[in-house]
């Protein structure tokens, strides 16, 4: 009986696909395509999944744009300049570097130096304590 619950629960944490299928091209080529743009951006809602992966309303909407601008004849990159431009650099998955992005690309490489800092400074005080002050604590 635990096996099969076991199974059960495995068969239903299989991921859903947040596509509807009336919102699929028709064109395999095509959709390959609208998946491949659609994994570049993020669902403003959900905030790190790729609006193809996210089941939220914006996203849906983001994906319709995506058909729309696709359908009338846009690149890739024109339309992911066009949902940049209404949405920011927020809504790409990989957002540039440029001077609006500086802090978060070096956010990381500065809490990294602080912590290091940090913990340097720690142990030299620890190993400038006395022998005798460790005794009675």
């Amino acid at each position: 009986m635990k096996r099969f619950a076991l199974i059960f629960a495995l068969i239903l944490a299989t991921p859903a696909s947040a596509i509807v299928p009336g919102e699929m091209f028709d064109d395999p080529i095509e959709e390959a395509r609208a998946r491949e743009i659609g994994r570049q951006l993020r669902c403003v809602v959900c905030q790190n999944q790729s609006i193809f992966d996210s089941n939220a309303g914006l996203a849906h909407d983001l994906r319709v744009v995506v058909r729309e601008r696709m359908v009338a004849g846009d690149s890739d990159e024109e339309i992911l300049a066009y949902v940049q431009h209404r949405f920011g650099d927020y809504v790409l998955l990989n957002p540039p570097v440029d001077t609006h992005t500086y802090v978060l690309w070096s956010a990381p490489i500065a809490f990294l130096f602080l912590g290091g800092l940090g913990a340097a400074l720690y142990l030299r005080a620890q190993a400038s304590r006395p022998e005798d002050e460790e005794a009675l604590s």
